[in-house]
């Protein structure tokens, strides 16, 4: 069925399909009811929602909608002519990407929060999109409430964005406080747990920990940033399951901060992506962001150093994202400028994505070792042997079993000679647990 066409007609009612009534299409549903006139007089056109698809129709919901509105058959939306925007808020990579292709090969412009969607299958959306002369609008896919999407494609459009470090996890951001506290901070255990009982992370909570989450909403930042799509399977990525409070500690001692980070840097024709704990100096913008906060920090040759801070999460700080989105597509309708935003597409100046290998920086080192003469020689040795240079070193109180935590910063050395040199380390008789290197930022 084809899509109605505007024309000349005057353009008063914008109606809207809506697939998915969980924590945030509930939000969102909310809004659209209950809000009606404010939106209008944001958008400049009224804001109907016409139809929601989700797979359970006769379920009980968090928000109250006419049943006559509530489908279970995805055409009954995706093919309504009287339909002009679709909000895909359902989650997962299928059906989603199917439902979003099909919206927009109706002529329907589609906004969504989905970051897996996006980070996996973002180009072949965006060309779709292209193709159809529609918008697709994802500013609640990446740090909740902060326009970080916005600000990149339209805010900072003018600048080279050198680098960009994104804290866009705010489970695992909370997690890495409580295990400061004022220097008595908790085991990773314990932090954990504590963000389980306030509902800050999931009962599994393996695509925050370990840096997935992470990967995707840098995967979607990356393309907009420096027009390279890189797939999540390309970045390098490492959770914070083995940071430890003495970690956190020493590393505070030392006069730094640790975030969970993801990285992307351009160095001419080449490009770093990467996601893993990392050291930032307690002066830098990121160092102070506490708890279940996001922040994105950019590095434009324009503007230079640039932060937004923000709710990267929760139902109310995703539902404004999608809301400002879904007003700028009604804009975008009524004026009849569709894509006046045109899709992030990729641009051919990035030729490479470096291996984690090739990447060279400084380093936290720690290395549980046996209390006995000489053995912080052979570290030495063994460091040297690798060109990893020592810019200082600490050896803190003597732990049960007689085991020293020794403490090292670096100069700058290559990833490469850092993994051969630990490779020999931990098979040294007098190194009793797995040797630990985090990785540093200057900023």
């Amino acid at each position: 069925m084809h899509q109605r066409r505007l024309g000349s007609e005057r353009v008063d009612k914008i109606n809207v399909g809506l697939i998915g009534l969980g924590t945030v299409g509930s939000g969102v549903a909310k809004m659209l009811l209950s809000r009606g006139e404010f939106l209008a007089r944001r958008a400049g056109v009224g804001l109907a929602l016409k139809k929601v698809l989700v797979a359970h129709p006769r379920r009980v919901r968090p928000v109250r909608i006419d049943p006559r509105f509530v489908t279970g058959n995805p055409a009954a939306l995706l093919e309504d002519p009287e339909i002009q925007v679709v909000l895909e808020l359902m989650g997962g990579i299928h059906p989603a990407k199917e439902l979003v292709l099909k919206a927009m090969k109706n002529g329907k412009s589609v906004v969504t929060a989905n970051k897996a969607l996006l980070a996996h299958d973002g180009a072949e959306l965006f060309r779709a999109a292209s193709r159809a002369g529609v918008d697709l609008y994802f500013e609640a896919s990446v740090a909740g409430g902060i326009p970080i999407i916005k600000s990149l494609r339209e805010g900072l459009i003018g600048n080279d964005v050198e680098v960009l470090y994104g804290i866009l996890n705010g489970t695992t951001n909370f997690i890495l406080t409580e295990m400061y506290r004022g220097g008595d901070g908790r085991s990773f255990k314990s932090a954990l747990e504590e963000a389980q009982s306030r509902g800050y992370a999931e009962r599994n909570p393996s695509l925050d920990i370990k840096g997935i989450d992470t990967a995707h909403k840098l995967s979607i930042l990356t393309l907009l940033s420096f027009g390279k799509a890189v797939r999540p399977d390309q970045i390098y990525v490492e959770g914070i399951e083995e940071i430890t409070a003495n970690d956190v500690r020493y590393a505070h001692d030392f006069g730094y901060a640790i975030k969970l980070l993801g990285i992307a840097k351009r160095d001419g024709d080449q490009l770093e992506v990467r996601v893993h704990p990392t050291l930032l100096p307690n002066n830098h913008l990121l160092s102070s962001v506490s708890g279940v906060h996001n922040a994105v920090f950019v590095k434009g040759d324009l503007i230079g150093e640039l932060v937004i801070y923000g709710q990267g999460a929760g139902k109310l700080p995703t539902t404004s994202a999608v809301i400002a989105d879904l007003i700028d597509v009604a804009r975008n309708i009524k004026y009849k400028s569709p894509q006046r935003v045109p899709p992030p597409l990729a641009h051919p100046r990035i030729r490479r994505v470096r291996r984690v290998g090739e990447i060279e920086g400084r380093y936290y080192f720690r290395f549980s070792c046996i209390d006995r003469p000489g053995v912080l020689a052979r570290i030495a040795r063994i460091l040297g042997k690798h060109r990893i240079s020592i810019a200082s070193v600490v050896q803190k109180d003597r732990r049960r079993e007689h085991i020293v935590p020794v403490v090292m910063m670096t100069h700058d050395a290559k990833e490469r000679d850092v993994e051969a040199a630990f490779d020999e380390i931990d098979r040294l008789s007098t190194v009793r647990r797995k040797s630990v290197f985090i990785r540093m930022e200057r900023g």
